[in-house]
């Protein structure tokens, strides 16, 4: 699943898109983890001209406050396959749907007889931002009277590439390449959703890098978290 990203900053989204409204305001992720529920760059389906900031962690209609949000299940990421009967979610996904903005992700890799995974950061293939697929609900906390916009990454089955990386749950990110950006957006009825949440067929970059997963406590935004630890020997993974 996805549960760790890496982000860009606001003057990174103003080069690549320079067409969009900017309204988000945040410095480079090189990894947030969604278990903080960071605040990331989204582009929403009620104005698709704009980027925005949301918050990591779909919360629905019937949580009354982030307390009770706190206690509430994993949200972080949403299974395409049972999107529209999860209780979660299929209020939402026929009309909430986004994308969010990403220059990488990371996914832990099982290694037989090693008790701590290994990490992988992928990426697109020049490293450019690309976008992922969303589902979104307008939180609205009652003890604070606050509302905002909060998500869930989308996920499929894995695909080839992703099989090898994340070995125990060969699952993967919903990615939307940018000539379905728009489709994605208007979508309308379940089939045509559904046709939309695919496992990604073009390619990625990806290399091992530091464990960031299950790094608790330390610090672990800064650049040489994508840095490559080694290099792979014929015969190894990739």
């Amino acid at each position: 699943m996805c549960y760790h990203a890496a982000s860009p900053s606001k003057e990174g989204l103003k080069q690549t898109f320079p067409e969009k409204k900017i309204l988000y305001d945040q410095n480079v992720y090189y990894h947030v983890s969604g278990f903080t529920r960071p605040y990331l760059p989204v582009t929403l389906n009620t104005d698709d001209e704009a980027i925005i900031a949301a918050r990591w962690k779909l919360i629905p209609s019937w949580v009354k406050s982030e307390a009770d949000a706190a206690k509430y299940a994993n949200t972080l990421n949403a299974e395409g396959e049972s999107i529209f009967e999860k209780a979660s979610y299929k209020n939402y996904i026929s009309s909430q749907r986004g994308l969010l903005y990403v220059t990488g992700f990371y996914e832990p890799h099982k290694v037989k007889n090693q008790k701590e995974t290994d990490n992988y950061f992928i990426y697109a293939p020049q490293q450019q931002i690309f976008t992922l697929g969303i589902v979104y609900a307008n939180f609205a906390d009652q003890e604070t009277g606050e509302t905002y916009p909060t998500f869930s990454v989308i996920t499929t089955p894995a695909n080839p590439l992703l099989e090898e990386i994340h070995n125990e749950k060969k699952r993967m990110p919903l990615i939307i390449p940018a000539d379905k950006r728009e489709a994605w957006l208007i979508a309308e009825g379940k089939q045509e959703i559904q046709s939309l949440i695919q496992p990604y067929a073009s390619e990625l970059g990806s290399h091992q890098v530091m464990r960031v997963t299950a790094a608790r406590g330390a610090d672990t935004n800064r650049p040489d978290v994508q840095e490559a630890i080694r290099q792979q020997k014929q015969g190894e993974l990739f």
